[in-house]
């Protein structure tokens, strides 16, 4: 199966092009974003070698799907997908952070908490939670957005506003926005017989207002549970079963990879990638509740300019 792991666009009014882990974004007459859902995989922040069939497509629709669906709490970036891997939108000027939220302890801050931390970006937890345990109220706990190549950072609300990367009146509609994204996520995944765990959300700013920008709840930036059995497993202290690219992690580091110097990325066969895929579909179909529809990928390159160039066309 064939899978699009680089681009190299010349749009009409192309003013530059980045090219990010897993997408390619594009600025076209300085106000419109041309976003790629490319089938690139990354884990550990590395690249993998290979790219996933209908990755990108997943992707890219599962989150056009949640801008949709929540527009009416927050205005968003996102003016059309004229392409399976394709959404055009507007260019806002992106807060240095990222919003993460969190509404169970697990992953990363679990890691911490177990090592003795009781207070992550200036947020304290209380004493006595286990591993995957619900928080009475989700927290939000943000990161610096960093370049290309870079690790994000924790950082506190007060940190954020101490650097003034954040204005305080802005801060707080970030923190508003993210609580009640966030509530909508979970309301939805509940209907699916999902858990949303966390997830991360990204603003922007555009003409004094504020957008949220990027994808949003796709198993690349989000983690889920299955509810059912959800309770039966934390009581008895077994891992949950999840629903985001854990798997492929997991799949690594059973091949002694972690991203670390030295390390070599296990080999991709091609039984390794089409499972990968086959999970991905699974993800999608479990996320959204619909079949996944598998775009013609004979010819993806010319299939996304011939679909690009179109909607341009339409737009001033």
């Amino acid at each position: 199966m064939k899978a699009l792991t680089n681009t190299d666009f010349q749009f009409e009014g192309q003013k530059k092009v980045y090219h990010g882990k897993v997408r390619d974004v594009y600025t076209v007459k300085n106000n419109l974003l041309v976003m790629i859902a490319t089938d690139r995989i990354s884990a550990f922040d590395v690249v993998l070698p290979k790219g996933i069939p209908y990755k990108g497509q997943m992707l890219n629709q599962i989150a056009a799907k949640f801008l949709d669906a929540t527009s009416d709490i927050v205005p968003n970036w996102k003016l059309a997908t004229p392409d399976p891997m394709v959404t055009v939108g507007l260019r806002c000027e992106g807060f240095p952070v990222e919003m993460i939220v969190r509404g169970y302890l697990c992953g990363s801050a679990w890691r911490a908490y177990k090592s003795g931390v009781r207070e992550i970006c200036g947020v304290k937890i209380p004493d006595g939670m286990r591993e995957n345990q619900r928080f009475e109220t989700p927290i939000i706990t943000p990161t610096t957005k960093a370049e290309y190549g870079l690790h994000d950072e924790d950082i506190s609300k007060e940190e954020i506003l101490k650097q003034g990367l954040v204005t305080p009146k802005d801060y707080a509609l970030l923190e508003k926005y993210t609580m009640e994204l966030f509530l909508r996520g979970s309301e939805i995944a509940a209907k699916r017989g999902l858990i949303l765990v966390d997830t991360k959300y990204e603003f922007g700013k555009r003409d004094g207002k504020i957008y949220l920008i990027d994808e949003i709840h796709t198993p690349d930036s989000s983690r889920y549970f299955y509810a059912d059995g959800y309770q039966e497993r934390f009581e008895k202290g077994e891992a949950q079963k999840q629903l985001s690219k854990e798997f492929v992690r997991e799949w690594l580091m059973a091949n002694n990879f972690q991203g670390k110097s030295g390390q070599t990325v296990p080999e991709m066969t091609d039984e390794i990638v089409t499972g990968i895929s086959e999970r991905y579909i699974e993800l999608y179909e479990n996320i959204t509740g619909e079949t996944f529809d598998r775009a013609d990928i004979s010819n993806i390159p010319e299939r996304i300019k011939r679909n690009v160039v179109e909607y341009l066309k339409t737009v001033n």
